[in-house]
């Protein structure tokens, strides 16, 4: 098992940030599931619903390594994710948030492995216009190089 780099973890945490900000932040729910969620539909155009289910139960694997409380965490079928509530009720704020980037950062780093950094950053400033392509890189070249 190979933990989130801390450089990854904090990219994550940009992401999961973005998704507490504003209109998701009345929305409620899970920031990972909401990242998650916005990385579905064009994953698995890409992909395939299959394909993105694969690459995302991966990254789930690896993050439970990490962080325990996410064996409760489920893929669906469709690629969705699915938590028990009254587990996440029993864990503090920095527990959870802890475990959704640990996840996150998994799967972005999945993803600048499987199809590049250069389409990953494609990816995710098609959902993130905010986030800059240099963001990602000097995260990236920071664990590679």
């Amino acid at each position: 098992m190979r933990p989130v780099s801390p450089k990854l973890r904090k990219f994550a945490r940009r992401l999961l940030a973005l998704e507490t900000s504003g209109k998701a932040a009345e929305a409620g729910g899970s920031a990972a599931f909401q990242v998650s969620e916005k990385l579905r539909g064009p994953l698995s155009t890409l992909a395939g619903v299959a394909g993105f289910r694969s690459l995302l139960s991966r990254a789930l694997a690896l993050a439970t390594g990490e962080v325990r409380w996410l064996t409760a965490v489920q893929v669906k079928r469709d690629g969705s994710l699915e938590c028990l509530e009254d587990i996440r009720a029993k864990l503090s704020p920095r527990e959870v948030a802890e475990g959704e980037a640990v996840l996150i950062g998994q799967l972005v780093g999945l993803l600048v492995t499987f199809i590049g950094e250069t389409l990953t950053i494609r990816l995710i400033q098609e959902a993130w216009p905010e986030i800059s392509a240099r963001d990602l890189i000097s995260e990236t070249e920071k664990d590679h190089g």
